[in-house]
């Protein structure tokens, strides 16, 4: 058990915890969710972890002093999502729910959560290090726009005055990070750690680093910013990059290079841990949509090679592949057929992108010098090898589960991975798409082609809506010939860089669609840590410095979507 109050501290006989940590969201420990990830992790290697959920920060912040000081340090994140793309619209409304708070009521977190429980931990044990991490962390590092407040915004360890911030994907960072603190390792040896960042005072005098412009200049010079992204970019895509360097204030940010990819036996680890996939006993069955949404579901994979510019999930799980065995996928799946109401309907068996399981360069030694963003975009790369044979094999032993009736696929897929517009690409792909339309799909097969115009998809780094078009010829054939009662829904996003209203109007009337169930529209959001937001930000493409065409009106940029639902 991860205890959650001092009763239930008292309960386990605890004299000390070794570690305490703060997050944002109900905790539910279940392995979709980071803190538990992360606290079941430590547990499993000795550690004694208390996590405390949504602190109340506007009282007498009893809360943050109710397990007192930790044997080691405080680790705060502020859940599963950024706290502003939580709390907000992207119109800058506040939203009236929370999806990972009991009963889904709002208001349970801070604005910036990861700085104000920070902060207020310092306030409190001003001794006691403090270990940022999550969403929140990892993708404000650096440098940042920041949409809320419409300007750029340092560090997040700036800001919140954390000494360390473990970026990505945890487990092994926070694992060595614990046991240096706890064995007395010299402040410069824990600075060596692979994927951590802090800020240190003074001049960075290290020899092989990126030396990025420094905050104050990208403040002045929307140029400088978007040139910094682009190298923060290009360094995030590959398998071994230098130290960064971003001068701050009076002293600098220094991100550590991140520790190779997984490997399949490490993936396997993180999962094979004695998680009760269920909300923590002090919610007394109270609905979290969150939970409801993921409770069963299986995650076969990490990271993603799409590239696509508006997505984060390169930039915090990596581009590389990182998959877990087969074996650890269905011992997983064998588990849940005993969980509390499991009916043998698994809502999901996916991950980032789905149809990305077990995928690779055919010569790792070209991938390990590669510096694409994309595997994808402009054209498939001809060293990705993009069988769906490994995927196929584990759909089949998953269907050979005693007390699995279905399993579906929740995530989203790419289909470029096996169709371009002249057909499909192996002996692999269409099975597939044969089994995921027949088998897999329940009711709706849902896609994200983005855009119709190919001046939008370019600057998001999407293929051309013609292999749209192909897909939902293979999808109307199967359809037909099966006699399955299935939908093909595509995603949109108005309000991109480089979207006005006369590329929503094409969109609006693109022949392609007729016919087609056409509701799902969203307003681009720009976030941290993404080519969009910083296009969004500067009108530049970090990628080539070409000025384009932002819509930052906010009431325009509602009309662009408003517009696609008046025309339909």
């Amino acid at each position: 058990m991860i205890p959650t109050s001092v009763k239930e501290v008292e309960k386990l006989g605890w004299d000390y915890i070794d570690v305490i940590l703060f997050t944002g969201d109900a905790f539910i420990d279940h392995p979709s969710f980071g803190t538990a990830v992360i606290a079941r992790y430590l547990q499993k290697h000795g550690y004694r972890v208390a996590v405390v959920p949504q602190p109340n920060w506007r009282d007498d912040l009893r809360d943050f002093r109710k397990f007192g000081i930790p044997r080691l340090y405080f680790g705060v994140n502020s859940g599963a999502m950024d706290s502003m793309v939580n709390h907000y619209t992207a119109s800058k409304r506040l939203r009236s729910n929370d999806a990972y708070t009991p009963a889904g009521k709002s208001g349970a977190r801070p604005d910036y959560a990861v700085t104000v429980y920070t902060k207020i931990l310092k306030r409190l044990y001003p001794d006691v290090p403090v270990v940022i991490g999550g969403i929140e962390a990892s993708l404000r590092r650096l440098t940042h726009y920041d949409y809320w407040q419409d300007c750029l915004l340092p560090s997040v360890l700036v800001s919140s005055g954390a000494d360390y911030l473990s970026y990505g994907m945890g487990e092994r960072t926070m694992l060595e990070l614990t046991r240096a603190i706890e064995s007395g390792r010299n402040a410069s040896d824990i600075r060596k750690i692979p994927q951590l960042a802090f800020y240190m005072s003074g001049q960075c005098r290290m020899k092989d680093i990126l030396m990025l412009a420094s905050f104050e200049t990208c403040i002045k010079d929307k140029r400088a910013f978007a040139e910094n992204f682009h190298l923060i970019e290009t360094a995030a895509n590959m398998e071994t990059p230098p130290v960064i360097i971003e001068p701050c204030h009076d002293g600098y940010v220094r991100i550590n290079p991140p520790y190779p990819p997984a490997t399949e036996a490490q993936m396997d680890s993180f999962w094979d841990l004695p998680f009760t996939k269920l909300p923590h006993p002090r919610y007394k069955g109270k609905h979290i949509p969150a939970y409801e949404m993921i409770k069963f579901s299986v995650n076969t994979h990490r990271g993603c090679f799409g590239g696509c510019n508006f997505c984060t999930i390169a930039a915090h799980q990596g581009k590389f592949i990182q998959s877990r065995s087969e074996k650890s996928i269905l011992s997983e799946i064998r588990a849940m057929t005993s969980l509390p109401g499991f009916a043998g309907n698994i809502s999901d068996v996916g991950g980032p992108t789905a149809n990305m399981y077990g995928m690779r360069g055919k010569d790792h030694g070209l991938c390990s010098i590669c510096r694409r963003k994309s595997c994808l975009f402009p054209k498939p790369c001809r060293n990705l090898d993009t069988s769906h044979g490994r995927l196929l094999s584990l759909y089949s032993g998953i269907r050979k589960i005693k007390g699995i009736r279905h399993f579906y696929i929740g995530s989203g897929i790419r289909y470029d991975l096996f169709l371009d517009e002249k057909g499909f690409l192996d002996e692999t792909s269409y099975p597939y798409l044969y089994e995921l339309v027949t088998e897999h799909t329940s009711g709706i097969l849902k896609v994200a082609p983005e855009h119709t115009e190919d001046k939008v998809l370019k600057l998001m780094a999407k293929p051309s809506f013609r292999l749209f078009v192909r897909l939902r010829a293979e999808f109307d054939s199967i359809v037909r010939r099966t006699g399955k009662h299935c939908l093909l829904i595509p995603y949109f996003i108005s309000g991109h860089p480089g979207c006005s209203m006369a590329e929503m109007k094409k969109l609006s009337e693109n022949p392609a669609l007729k016919g087609i169930h056409t509701e799902q529209v969203q307003d681009f959001t720009p976030t941290p840590m993404t080519t969009s937001s910083v296009m969004y930000y500067t009108g530049i493409d970090p990628h080539d410095m070409d000025r384009i065409f932002v819509e930052r009106d906010l009431g325009k940029k509602r009309k662009q979507k408003s517009f696609f639902f008046l025309k339909k």
